[in-house]
């Protein structure tokens, strides 16, 4: 990640104390992202005072640094393993947000509480290529767009030999979906929770699709500061995401432990 992060800023007191290093300065962020502690939290464990691990993500997110990040790492995901773009699948997930902010809303399963809607689009082995933010309330059908313009790489063309299609639970079951899909190039498969596992008991050695979404849902979920948003500003929660999918992402290639 080093040669993604942009060039040393000033102190904005003008102090002398020694500047910490990048690479603390990013085990800082990773505890954070790993615990869910609130950055306060960081002074009390020794690895540096949370003033200058936050000063250094805002200045990351500022120069896209975690999203590169993410981008690269499916770049490499890419050529060691291959991005299986002929099924793909996309699905919401809700999360709490205790202090709100942008990008929340009222949460329909958690009494109207403040929540946020992730929307993950995968590849067809469950490697996140594309991710959006939204509040709670926000049906998943209409974050589909914003979903599949977020992929950070270059998509390939959808041909005859090669089509690319797109699984999809009832939540997406609406006239403009189709037609959005259509729109990019996918071939839209959409079923109700629970019919594809069924069919799959009835037909020996037929492969499940949509499961892989839920799976790296459940990745992501391990990172406690995405399990609960805590990130008032939208953008400090999307970077977290980026940085999750990209450690997911960089794993998967196996160039990361």
């Amino acid at each position: 990640m080093e040669p993604l992060l942009p060039p040393r800023r000033a102190h904005p007191l003008g102090c002398h104390n020694p500047r910490v290093p990048d690479r603390v300065a990013m085990d800082a962020i990773f505890f954070v992202l790993r615990t869910g502690c609130q950055w306060g939290a960081l002074d009390a464990t020794g690895i540096c005072s949370h003033s200058s691990a936050h000063r250094r993500f805002i200045e990351w997110i500022e120069a896209g640094a975690f999203r590169e990040f993410w981008r690269r790492g499916l770049l490499a995901y890419d050529e060691f393993i291959g991005i299986d773009w002929s099924w793909l699948a996309m699905d919401g997930a809700m999360s709490k947000a205790p202090l709100g902010g942008k990008k929340t809303g009222p949460n329909p399963t958690d009494r109207a509480k403040r929540g946020a809607k992730r929307s993950l689009l995968t590849e067809a082995s469950g490697v996140p290529v594309g991710v959006a933010v939204a509040g709670a309330n926000r049906n998943d059908f209409k974050m589909a767009r914003e979903t599949i313009e977020s992929i950070p790489v270059e998509r390939p063309h959808p041909s005859g030999r090669k089509p690319q299609g797109m699984c999809l639970d009832k939540g997406y079951d609406y006239a403009e979906v189709p037609a959005l899909l259509k729109e990019f190039g996918f071939t839209a498969h959409i079923r109700p929770r629970g019919e594809e596992a069924r069919e799959i008991k009835k037909e020996a050695g037929r492969r499940a699709r949509r499961w892989v979404v839920e799976r790296s849902h459940s990745w992501m979920n391990r990172f406690r500061g995405i399990l609960i948003r805590w990130s008032k500003r939208a953008d400090t929660y999307l970077a977290l995401l980026h940085l999750a999918c990209g450690v997911i992402t960089w794993r998967a290639a196996g160039l990361l432990g």
